[in-house]
Protein backbone atom coordinates (compact mmCIF):
# COMPACT_ATOMS: atom_id res chain seq x y z
CA UNK A 1 0.00 0.00 0.00
CA UNK A 2 1.29 3.42 -0.90
CA UNK A 3 1.97 5.35 2.35
CA UNK A 4 -0.12 8.29 1.16
CA UNK A 5 -3.17 6.01 1.04
CA UNK A 6 -3.05 5.58 4.81
CA UNK A 7 -3.81 9.22 5.55
CA UNK A 8 -7.50 8.52 6.12
CA UNK A 9 -7.06 5.42 8.25
CA UNK A 10 -7.36 5.25 12.02
CA UNK A 11 -4.68 7.11 13.97
CA UNK A 12 -3.12 3.92 15.31
CA UNK A 13 -1.96 2.61 11.91
CA UNK A 14 0.96 4.28 10.18
CA UNK A 15 3.86 3.73 7.83
CA UNK A 16 6.63 4.64 10.31
CA UNK A 17 6.61 4.78 14.10
CA UNK A 18 9.34 6.93 15.65
CA UNK A 19 10.26 6.27 19.28
CA UNK A 20 11.88 9.37 20.78
CA UNK A 21 11.14 13.05 20.28
CA UNK A 22 14.44 14.79 20.82
CA UNK A 23 16.50 16.39 18.05
CA UNK A 24 17.02 13.25 15.99
CA UNK A 25 13.51 11.85 16.39
CA UNK A 26 11.98 15.22 15.49
CA UNK A 27 14.32 15.55 12.50
CA UNK A 28 13.22 12.09 11.36
CA UNK A 29 9.61 13.29 11.52
CA UNK A 30 10.50 16.43 9.57
CA UNK A 31 12.29 14.55 6.79
CA UNK A 32 9.58 11.89 6.49
CA UNK A 33 6.96 14.62 6.40
CA UNK A 34 8.79 16.38 3.59
CA UNK A 35 8.61 13.12 1.61
CA UNK A 36 4.93 12.54 2.33
CA UNK A 37 5.45 9.48 4.54
CA UNK A 38 2.78 9.11 7.28
CA UNK A 39 4.32 8.65 10.70
CA UNK A 40 3.61 8.74 14.42
CA UNK A 41 6.21 9.94 16.92
CA UNK A 42 5.97 9.02 20.61
CA UNK A 43 8.01 10.77 23.30
CA UNK A 44 7.84 9.98 26.99
CA UNK A 45 8.51 13.55 28.13
CA UNK A 46 5.73 16.11 28.21
CA UNK A 47 7.44 18.49 25.81
CA UNK A 48 10.68 19.53 24.20
CA UNK A 49 13.98 20.03 26.03
CA UNK A 50 14.20 22.84 28.56
CA UNK A 51 17.99 22.61 28.89
CA UNK A 52 20.28 24.68 26.60
CA UNK A 53 22.49 21.95 25.18
CA UNK A 54 23.40 20.43 21.83
CA UNK A 55 24.00 23.88 20.33
CA UNK A 56 26.33 23.35 17.40
CA UNK A 57 24.54 22.68 14.11
CA UNK A 58 27.18 22.05 11.49
CA UNK A 59 27.08 23.11 7.87
CA UNK A 60 25.81 19.76 6.56
CA UNK A 61 22.92 19.76 9.04
CA UNK A 62 22.07 23.33 8.07
CA UNK A 63 22.07 22.29 4.40
CA UNK A 64 19.40 19.73 5.25
CA UNK A 65 17.35 22.23 7.25
CA UNK A 66 17.77 24.76 4.44
CA UNK A 67 16.26 22.33 1.95
CA UNK A 68 13.50 21.56 4.46
CA UNK A 69 12.62 25.26 4.45
CA UNK A 70 13.39 26.05 8.09
CA UNK A 71 16.89 27.52 7.96
CA UNK A 72 15.73 31.11 8.47
CA UNK A 73 13.46 30.18 11.37
CA UNK A 74 16.32 28.37 13.07
CA UNK A 75 18.61 31.34 12.57
CA UNK A 76 15.96 33.60 14.10
CA UNK A 77 15.72 31.29 17.11
CA UNK A 78 19.51 31.42 17.38
CA UNK A 79 19.94 35.15 16.75
CA UNK A 80 21.12 35.95 20.28
CA UNK A 81 24.26 33.85 19.71
CA UNK A 82 24.81 34.81 16.08
CA UNK A 83 28.06 36.69 16.87
CA UNK A 84 29.59 33.93 19.01
CA UNK A 85 32.35 32.22 17.06
CA UNK A 86 35.51 31.23 18.88
CA UNK A 87 36.68 28.68 21.40
CA UNK A 88 38.87 30.08 24.19
CA UNK A 89 41.08 28.09 26.54
CA UNK A 90 42.41 29.94 29.56
CA UNK A 91 43.15 29.44 33.28
CA UNK A 92 40.60 32.14 34.17
CA UNK A 93 38.61 34.95 32.61
CA UNK A 94 40.44 37.62 34.59
CA UNK A 95 44.10 38.47 35.02
CA UNK A 96 44.93 39.19 31.40
CA UNK A 97 43.67 35.88 30.02
CA UNK A 98 42.18 37.26 26.82
CA UNK A 99 43.67 34.96 24.25
CA UNK A 100 47.15 36.51 24.54
CA UNK A 101 49.42 35.71 27.44
CA UNK A 102 47.87 32.99 29.61
CA UNK A 103 44.92 32.25 27.34
CA UNK A 104 44.72 30.72 23.87
CA UNK A 105 42.06 30.93 21.21
CA UNK A 106 41.81 27.43 19.79
CA UNK A 107 40.10 29.25 16.96
CA UNK A 108 38.53 32.72 16.81
CA UNK A 109 36.20 32.30 13.87
CA UNK A 110 34.26 29.32 12.58
CA UNK A 111 34.75 30.39 8.97
CA UNK A 112 37.72 32.76 8.73
CA UNK A 113 37.82 34.51 5.39
CA UNK A 114 34.46 33.12 4.31
CA UNK A 115 36.04 30.17 2.55
CA UNK A 116 33.14 27.88 3.39
CA UNK A 117 31.02 29.56 0.69
CA UNK A 118 33.05 27.66 -1.92
CA UNK A 119 31.61 24.40 -0.63
CA UNK A 120 28.11 25.16 0.62
CA UNK A 121 25.22 27.61 0.43
CA UNK A 122 24.72 27.15 4.18
CA UNK A 123 26.87 27.81 7.24
CA UNK A 124 27.22 26.78 10.87
CA UNK A 125 24.49 27.83 13.30
CA UNK A 126 24.67 28.02 17.08
CA UNK A 127 21.14 27.10 18.14
CA UNK A 128 20.52 25.43 21.49
CA UNK A 129 18.42 22.31 21.61
CA UNK A 130 15.71 24.03 23.65
CA UNK A 131 15.37 26.66 20.89
CA UNK A 132 15.69 24.29 17.92
CA UNK A 133 13.28 21.55 18.98
CA UNK A 134 10.15 23.78 19.01
CA UNK A 135 10.92 24.79 15.42
CA UNK A 136 11.14 21.12 14.44
CA UNK A 137 7.89 20.29 16.24
CA UNK A 138 5.94 23.06 14.53
CA UNK A 139 7.41 22.25 11.11
CA UNK A 140 6.80 18.50 11.41
CA UNK A 141 3.20 19.02 12.49
CA UNK A 142 2.53 21.38 9.58
CA UNK A 143 3.63 18.55 7.29
CA UNK A 144 1.11 16.17 8.86
CA UNK A 145 3.32 14.57 11.51
CA UNK A 146 1.44 12.93 14.40
CA UNK A 147 3.65 13.87 17.37
CA UNK A 148 2.53 12.46 20.71
CA UNK A 149 4.32 13.69 23.82
CA UNK A 150 3.80 12.10 27.27
CA UNK A 151 3.60 8.80 25.39
CA UNK A 152 6.00 5.98 26.15
CA UNK A 153 6.71 2.93 24.02
CA UNK A 154 6.39 0.00 26.44
CA UNK A 155 7.00 -2.97 24.13
CA UNK A 156 7.00 -3.99 20.49
CA UNK A 157 6.93 -7.07 18.30
CA UNK A 158 7.90 -7.38 14.68
CA UNK A 159 7.01 -9.81 11.93
CA UNK A 160 7.97 -10.03 8.29
CA UNK A 161 5.15 -7.61 7.50
CA UNK A 162 5.41 -4.94 10.17
CA UNK A 163 5.81 -3.83 13.78
CA UNK A 164 3.20 -3.78 16.53
CA UNK A 165 3.95 -1.51 19.50
CA UNK A 166 2.28 -0.92 22.83
CA UNK A 167 2.32 2.73 23.86
CA UNK A 168 1.26 4.12 27.24
CA UNK A 169 0.00 7.62 27.89
CA UNK A 170 1.88 8.99 30.89
CA UNK A 171 -0.99 11.41 31.49
CA UNK A 172 -3.93 8.99 31.53
CA UNK A 173 -2.29 5.58 31.85
CA UNK A 174 -4.16 4.43 28.74
CA UNK A 175 -2.46 1.81 26.56
CA UNK A 176 -2.64 2.07 22.76
CA UNK A 177 -1.61 -0.42 20.09
CA UNK A 178 0.17 1.15 17.11
CA UNK A 179 0.84 -0.88 13.99
CA UNK A 180 3.52 0.35 11.60
CA UNK A 181 5.48 -0.89 8.64
CA UNK A 182 8.74 0.23 10.23
CA UNK A 183 10.00 1.39 13.64
CA UNK A 184 12.74 4.00 14.03
CA UNK A 185 14.48 3.98 17.41
CA UNK A 186 15.54 7.50 18.39
CA UNK A 187 15.31 6.64 22.08
CA UNK A 188 18.75 7.69 23.29
CA UNK A 189 22.02 6.11 24.43
CA UNK A 190 20.31 3.69 26.82
CA UNK A 191 17.87 2.72 24.07
CA UNK A 192 15.34 0.15 25.37
CA UNK A 193 14.64 -0.80 21.76
CA UNK A 194 18.29 -1.56 21.04
CA UNK A 195 18.50 -3.56 24.25
CA UNK A 196 15.34 -5.52 23.39
CA UNK A 197 16.86 -6.42 20.02
CA UNK A 198 20.07 -7.62 21.67
CA UNK A 199 22.26 -5.31 19.62
CA UNK A 200 25.64 -4.84 21.25
CA UNK A 201 28.00 -1.91 21.00
CA UNK A 202 31.72 -1.58 20.41
CA UNK A 203 34.19 1.13 21.34
CA UNK A 204 36.13 2.42 24.35
CA UNK A 205 32.93 3.10 26.34
CA UNK A 206 32.66 5.83 28.97
CA UNK A 207 35.31 8.53 28.63
CA UNK A 208 34.34 11.16 31.21
CA UNK A 209 31.38 12.64 33.08
CA UNK A 210 30.23 16.22 33.62
CA UNK A 211 27.47 18.06 35.40
CA UNK A 212 25.80 20.72 33.28
CA UNK A 213 24.91 23.65 35.56
CA UNK A 214 22.59 26.41 34.38
CA UNK A 215 22.93 29.70 36.22
CA UNK A 216 22.20 33.40 36.04
CA UNK A 217 24.73 36.15 36.60
CA UNK A 218 24.38 39.82 35.75
CA UNK A 219 28.01 40.56 36.47
CA UNK A 220 29.56 37.89 34.26
CA UNK A 221 28.89 39.73 30.99
CA UNK A 222 31.24 42.52 32.11
CA UNK A 223 33.92 39.95 32.94
CA UNK A 224 33.57 38.25 29.56
CA UNK A 225 33.69 41.61 27.79
CA UNK A 226 33.86 41.45 24.01
CA UNK A 227 35.02 37.83 23.91
CA UNK A 228 32.14 36.25 22.00
CA UNK A 229 33.13 32.61 22.40
CA UNK A 230 31.06 29.52 21.74
CA UNK A 231 32.70 27.89 24.73
CA UNK A 232 35.51 28.85 27.08
CA UNK A 233 37.53 26.04 28.61
CA UNK A 234 38.71 27.18 32.05
CA UNK A 235 41.76 25.20 33.07
CA UNK A 236 42.36 26.14 36.70
CA UNK A 237 43.34 22.73 38.16
CA UNK A 238 41.42 23.56 41.34
CA UNK A 239 38.22 24.47 39.48
CA UNK A 240 38.26 23.55 35.82
CA UNK A 241 35.20 23.54 33.61
CA UNK A 242 33.61 24.84 30.45
CA UNK A 243 31.60 28.07 30.27
CA UNK A 244 28.95 28.54 27.58
CA UNK A 245 26.83 31.67 27.04
CA UNK A 246 23.08 31.27 26.63
CA UNK A 247 22.17 34.89 25.92
CA UNK A 248 25.54 36.71 26.45
CA UNK A 249 23.87 38.76 29.18
CA UNK A 250 22.51 36.91 32.21
CA UNK A 251 22.02 33.23 31.35
CA UNK A 252 24.95 30.84 31.25
CA UNK A 253 25.87 27.16 31.38
CA UNK A 254 28.87 25.67 33.14
CA UNK A 255 30.11 22.09 32.66
CA UNK A 256 31.87 20.86 35.78
CA UNK A 257 33.81 17.60 35.99
CA UNK A 258 32.04 14.77 37.80
CA UNK A 259 33.72 11.56 38.94
CA UNK A 260 31.14 8.86 39.74
CA UNK A 261 33.90 6.27 39.31
CA UNK A 262 35.36 7.70 42.55
CA UNK A 263 32.03 7.44 44.35
CA UNK A 264 31.05 11.07 43.74
CA UNK A 265 27.28 11.52 43.61
CA UNK A 266 25.05 14.14 42.03
CA UNK A 267 23.74 15.03 45.48
CA UNK A 268 27.17 16.42 46.30
CA UNK A 269 26.72 19.13 43.67
CA UNK A 270 24.81 21.47 45.95
CA UNK A 271 24.03 25.04 44.98
CA UNK A 272 26.81 26.29 47.22
CA UNK A 273 29.40 23.91 45.77
CA UNK A 274 28.41 24.78 42.20
CA UNK A 275 28.43 28.50 42.97
CA UNK A 276 31.91 28.43 44.49
CA UNK A 277 33.30 26.22 41.74
CA UNK A 278 32.07 28.63 39.05
CA UNK A 279 33.50 31.64 40.91
CA UNK A 280 36.94 29.99 41.26
CA UNK A 281 36.96 28.85 37.64
CA UNK A 282 36.10 32.34 36.35
CA UNK A 283 38.41 34.03 38.80
CA UNK A 284 35.95 36.39 40.51
CA UNK A 285 35.42 35.41 44.19
CA UNK A 286 32.33 37.59 44.70
CA UNK A 287 30.65 37.04 41.34
CA UNK A 288 26.85 36.94 41.57
CA UNK A 289 25.79 33.38 40.69
CA UNK A 290 22.25 32.02 40.99
CA UNK A 291 22.02 28.30 40.22
CA UNK A 292 18.88 27.49 38.21
CA UNK A 293 19.42 23.83 37.35
CA UNK A 294 21.82 20.94 36.95
CA UNK A 295 21.86 17.78 34.88
CA UNK A 296 24.41 14.99 34.55
CA UNK A 297 25.80 13.94 31.20
CA UNK A 298 28.21 11.25 30.14
CA UNK A 299 30.71 11.40 27.31
CA UNK A 300 31.29 8.04 25.70
CA UNK A 301 32.53 6.49 22.48
CA UNK A 302 30.32 3.59 21.43
CA UNK A 303 28.79 2.45 18.14
CA UNK A 304 26.08 -0.16 17.75
CA UNK A 305 27.23 -3.39 16.13
CA UNK A 306 24.41 -3.07 13.61
CA UNK A 307 21.93 -0.33 12.79
CA UNK A 308 18.96 -2.48 11.84
CA UNK A 309 17.10 -5.59 12.87
CA UNK A 310 14.36 -6.56 10.46
CA UNK A 311 11.99 -3.61 10.30
CA UNK A 312 13.59 -1.68 13.17
CA UNK A 313 16.29 0.94 12.63
CA UNK A 314 18.53 2.80 15.08
CA UNK A 315 19.28 6.51 14.65
CA UNK A 316 21.15 9.06 16.75
CA UNK A 317 22.34 8.20 20.23
CA UNK A 318 20.67 4.79 20.12
CA UNK A 319 23.12 3.98 17.33
CA UNK A 320 26.22 5.86 18.48
CA UNK A 321 27.64 7.89 21.34
CA UNK A 322 30.50 10.35 21.03
CA UNK A 323 31.92 13.22 23.09
CA UNK A 324 30.29 16.64 22.52
CA UNK A 325 33.55 18.31 21.51
CA UNK A 326 33.21 19.31 17.88
CA UNK A 327 29.40 19.03 18.01
CA UNK A 328 29.51 15.78 16.06
CA UNK A 329 26.95 13.70 17.97
CA UNK A 330 23.54 15.25 17.27
CA UNK A 331 24.62 16.28 13.77
CA UNK A 332 25.60 12.71 12.93
CA UNK A 333 22.22 11.58 14.25
CA UNK A 334 20.27 14.14 12.20
CA UNK A 335 22.16 13.03 9.12
CA UNK A 336 21.37 9.38 9.99
CA UNK A 337 17.70 10.34 9.90
CA UNK A 338 18.05 12.07 6.53
CA UNK A 339 19.82 9.07 5.01
CA UNK A 340 17.15 6.69 6.29
CA UNK A 341 14.12 8.84 5.44
CA UNK A 342 14.47 8.80 1.65
CA UNK A 343 15.13 5.06 1.67
CA UNK A 344 12.00 4.38 3.72
CA UNK A 345 10.04 6.64 1.37
CA UNK A 346 11.40 4.81 -1.68
CA UNK A 347 10.59 1.34 -0.35
CA UNK A 348 7.17 2.34 0.98
CA UNK A 349 6.42 4.11 -2.29
CA UNK A 350 7.22 0.96 -4.26
CA UNK A 351 10.01 2.41 -6.40
CA UNK A 352 12.86 0.68 -4.54
CA UNK A 353 13.33 -2.86 -3.32
CA UNK A 354 13.59 -3.70 0.40
CA UNK A 355 17.31 -4.30 -0.09
CA UNK A 356 17.83 -0.54 -0.30
CA UNK A 357 17.27 -0.35 3.46
CA UNK A 358 20.33 -2.55 4.04
CA UNK A 359 22.46 0.30 2.70
CA UNK A 360 21.54 2.40 5.74
CA UNK A 361 23.83 0.33 7.97
CA UNK A 362 26.48 -0.04 5.26
CA UNK A 363 26.70 3.74 4.81
CA UNK A 364 26.03 5.29 8.18
CA UNK A 365 27.72 2.92 10.63
CA UNK A 366 31.26 3.44 9.21
CA UNK A 367 30.67 7.20 9.33
CA UNK A 368 29.79 6.97 13.03
CA UNK A 369 32.89 4.90 13.81
CA UNK A 370 35.18 7.42 12.10
CA UNK A 371 33.36 10.45 13.50
CA UNK A 372 33.31 9.21 17.09
CA UNK A 373 37.06 8.64 16.94
CA UNK A 374 37.51 12.21 15.71
CA UNK A 375 35.27 13.55 18.48
CA UNK A 376 37.34 11.78 21.13
CA UNK A 377 40.55 13.15 19.66
CA UNK A 378 39.12 16.64 19.68
CA UNK A 379 38.29 16.29 23.38
CA UNK A 380 42.00 15.74 23.96
CA UNK A 381 42.93 18.68 21.74
CA UNK A 382 40.64 20.95 23.76
CA UNK A 383 41.61 19.47 27.15
CA UNK A 384 37.96 18.95 27.93
CA UNK A 385 37.31 19.17 31.69
CA UNK A 386 37.27 15.78 33.34
CA UNK A 387 38.87 13.93 30.42
CA UNK A 388 42.22 12.29 31.07
CA UNK A 389 42.71 9.58 28.43
CA UNK A 390 44.80 6.64 29.50
CA UNK A 391 47.64 4.98 27.60
CA UNK A 392 46.59 4.11 24.07
CA UNK A 393 43.75 6.62 24.11
CA UNK A 394 43.28 9.34 21.50
CA UNK A 395 45.82 12.11 21.46
CA UNK A 396 47.47 14.75 19.33
CA UNK A 397 45.98 17.02 16.73
CA UNK A 398 44.40 14.99 13.95
CA UNK A 399 43.12 17.47 11.42
CA UNK A 400 40.12 19.66 10.91
CA UNK A 401 36.36 19.33 10.97
CA UNK A 402 35.15 20.01 7.42
CA UNK A 403 36.61 16.78 6.08
CA UNK A 404 34.40 14.98 8.62
CA UNK A 405 31.33 17.19 8.23
CA UNK A 406 31.22 17.53 4.44
CA UNK A 407 33.85 15.11 3.20
CA UNK A 408 32.63 11.80 4.64
CA UNK A 409 31.78 9.29 1.96
CA UNK A 410 30.04 5.99 1.35
CA UNK A 411 32.48 3.52 -0.24
CA UNK A 412 29.75 0.87 -0.03
CA UNK A 413 25.98 1.10 -0.12
CA UNK A 414 23.46 2.48 -2.59
CA UNK A 415 26.15 3.69 -4.98
CA UNK A 416 27.72 2.44 -8.21
CA UNK A 417 31.36 3.04 -9.02
CA UNK A 418 32.58 4.13 -5.58
CA UNK A 419 36.09 3.12 -4.62
CA UNK A 420 35.68 0.65 -1.71
CA UNK A 421 39.29 1.15 -0.60
CA UNK A 422 39.13 4.86 0.20
CA UNK A 423 38.69 5.94 3.84
CA UNK A 424 35.24 6.99 5.00
CA UNK A 425 36.70 10.28 6.24
CA UNK A 426 39.52 11.52 3.99
CA UNK A 427 42.49 13.54 5.15
CA UNK A 428 41.28 16.69 3.40
CA UNK A 429 38.06 18.01 1.95
CA UNK A 430 37.55 16.69 -1.56
CA UNK A 431 34.15 17.18 -3.21
CA UNK A 432 34.56 16.45 -6.91
CA UNK A 433 31.45 14.45 -7.75
CA UNK A 434 32.86 11.01 -7.03
CA UNK A 435 30.20 8.34 -6.38
CA UNK A 436 29.51 8.03 -2.68
CA UNK A 437 30.36 11.66 -1.85
CA UNK A 438 28.12 14.66 -1.16
CA UNK A 439 27.35 16.29 -4.49
CA UNK A 440 29.29 19.52 -5.08
CA UNK A 441 27.67 22.89 -4.54
CA UNK A 442 27.60 25.12 -7.62
CA UNK A 443 25.36 28.10 -8.28
CA UNK A 444 22.83 27.72 -11.08
CA UNK A 445 20.14 29.84 -12.69
CA UNK A 446 16.59 28.47 -12.52
CA UNK A 447 14.07 30.68 -14.30
CA UNK A 448 15.91 33.80 -13.22
CA UNK A 449 16.50 32.66 -9.63
CA UNK A 450 19.94 31.77 -8.27
CA UNK A 451 19.88 28.29 -6.73
CA UNK A 452 22.49 25.87 -5.47
CA UNK A 453 22.76 22.49 -7.13
CA UNK A 454 22.02 21.13 -3.64
CA UNK A 455 18.54 22.70 -3.89
CA UNK A 456 17.66 20.17 -6.60
CA UNK A 457 17.97 17.10 -4.40
CA UNK A 458 15.27 15.93 -1.99
CA UNK A 459 12.16 14.15 -3.32
CA UNK A 460 13.57 12.32 -6.33
CA UNK A 461 16.68 11.04 -8.01
CA UNK A 462 18.27 13.66 -10.26
CA UNK A 463 20.25 13.24 -13.49
CA UNK A 464 22.49 16.15 -14.50
CA UNK A 465 23.62 16.47 -18.11
CA UNK A 466 24.96 19.16 -20.39
CA UNK A 467 22.65 21.02 -22.76
CA UNK A 468 25.57 21.71 -25.10
CA UNK A 469 26.17 18.23 -26.56
CA UNK A 470 24.27 15.52 -28.41
CA UNK A 471 25.39 13.01 -25.78
CA UNK A 472 23.97 15.18 -23.01
CA UNK A 473 20.65 15.32 -24.81
CA UNK A 474 20.76 11.53 -25.27
CA UNK A 475 21.26 11.03 -21.54
CA UNK A 476 18.34 13.38 -20.86
CA UNK A 477 16.05 11.48 -23.22
CA UNK A 478 17.13 8.18 -21.68
CA UNK A 479 16.24 9.48 -18.21
CA UNK A 480 12.69 10.31 -19.30
CA UNK A 481 12.23 6.88 -20.90
CA UNK A 482 13.74 4.90 -18.02
CA UNK A 483 11.83 6.84 -15.35
CA UNK A 484 8.54 6.10 -17.07
CA UNK A 485 9.38 2.43 -17.70
CA UNK A 486 10.58 1.78 -14.14
CA UNK A 487 8.08 4.11 -12.44
CA UNK A 488 10.89 5.87 -10.61
CA UNK A 489 10.84 9.56 -9.61
CA UNK A 490 13.76 10.85 -11.66
CA UNK A 491 14.17 14.51 -12.56
CA UNK A 492 16.55 15.27 -15.44
CA UNK A 493 18.15 18.69 -15.88
CA UNK A 494 20.07 19.94 -18.90
CA UNK A 495 22.56 22.59 -17.82
CA UNK A 496 24.02 25.26 -20.07
CA UNK A 497 23.20 28.24 -22.23
CA UNK A 498 21.43 26.40 -25.06
CA UNK A 499 17.78 27.35 -25.70
CA UNK A 500 16.50 24.01 -24.37
CA UNK A 501 18.57 24.16 -21.16
CA UNK A 502 16.67 23.67 -17.91
CA UNK A 503 19.32 25.40 -15.82
CA UNK A 504 21.92 27.98 -16.63
CA UNK A 505 25.26 28.87 -15.03
CA UNK A 506 25.11 31.46 -12.24
CA UNK A 507 28.60 31.34 -10.77
CA UNK A 508 32.27 31.09 -11.62
CA UNK A 509 32.46 27.28 -11.68
CA UNK A 510 31.16 25.09 -14.49
CA UNK A 511 28.95 22.29 -13.18
CA UNK A 512 30.59 19.58 -15.35
CA UNK A 513 34.06 20.46 -14.09
CA UNK A 514 32.81 20.51 -10.49
CA UNK A 515 31.19 17.09 -10.91
CA UNK A 516 34.15 15.50 -12.68
CA UNK A 517 32.55 14.85 -16.08
CA UNK A 518 32.85 16.13 -19.65
CA UNK A 519 30.05 17.78 -21.60
CA UNK A 520 29.17 14.28 -22.85
CA UNK A 521 28.81 12.83 -19.35
CA UNK A 522 26.03 12.45 -16.79
CA UNK A 523 25.74 12.40 -13.02
CA UNK A 524 23.03 10.64 -11.00
CA UNK A 525 22.38 12.17 -7.56
CA UNK A 526 20.29 10.58 -4.82
CA UNK A 527 17.51 12.35 -2.93
CA UNK A 528 19.88 12.90 0.00
CA UNK A 529 22.32 14.81 -2.20
CA UNK A 530 24.96 12.08 -2.48
CA UNK A 531 26.28 11.07 -5.88
CA UNK A 532 24.96 7.62 -6.79
CA UNK A 533 26.88 7.22 -10.05
CA UNK A 534 28.47 9.15 -12.86
CA UNK A 535 29.60 8.58 -16.42
CA UNK A 536 32.46 10.87 -17.33
CA UNK A 537 31.59 10.68 -21.00
CA UNK A 538 29.09 9.40 -23.54
CA UNK A 539 27.53 5.95 -23.67
CA UNK A 540 26.67 3.88 -26.75
CA UNK A 541 23.41 2.90 -25.03
CA UNK A 542 22.55 5.47 -22.35
CA UNK A 543 19.10 3.99 -21.73
CA UNK A 544 20.49 0.56 -20.83
CA UNK A 545 23.36 2.06 -18.82
CA UNK A 546 21.07 4.27 -16.77
CA UNK A 547 18.51 1.51 -16.25
CA UNK A 548 21.17 -0.89 -14.97
CA UNK A 549 22.46 1.73 -12.54
CA UNK A 550 18.98 2.44 -11.16
CA UNK A 551 18.30 -1.28 -10.73
CA UNK A 552 21.48 -1.56 -8.66
CA UNK A 553 21.15 1.63 -6.61
CA UNK A 554 17.50 0.95 -5.76
CA UNK A 555 17.96 -2.81 -5.19
CA UNK A 556 15.44 -3.56 -7.91
CA UNK A 557 17.35 -6.49 -9.38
Amino acid sequence: MNPRDRAGEAGHRTAVLIAGGSLVGLSTALFLGRLGVPHILVERHAGTSMHPRGRGNNVRTMELFRKAGIQKRIEQAASVLAQNNGILQTPALVGGARGDGDGEWLFKEIDPGGGLARFSPASWCLCSQNDLEPVLVESARKLGGDLRFSSELMSFEQTANGVTAQVKSRETGEHTTIRADYLVAADGPRSPIREALGIGRSGPGDLFHNVSITFESRGLAAVVGDRRFIVCYLTNPEADGALLPVDNRERWVFHAPWHPERGETMEEFTDERCREHIRRAIGVPDLDVEITGRAPWHAAERVAERYADGRVFLVGDSAHEMPPTGAFGSNTGIQDAHNLAWKLAAVLGGWAGPGLLASYDAERRPVAVATSERASSRSVEHSHPGYAPGPGGPGGRKGGILNVVLGHRYPRGAVVGADPTVPVVPEGLRLTGEPGTRAPHVWLDLDGSRVSALDLYERSLVLLTSAASASGRAWHAAAETVAQRMTVPLDAYRIGTAPDADLGPAGDQEWAEAYGVTEDGAVLVRPDGFVAWRSEGASEDPETALGDVLESVLSRD
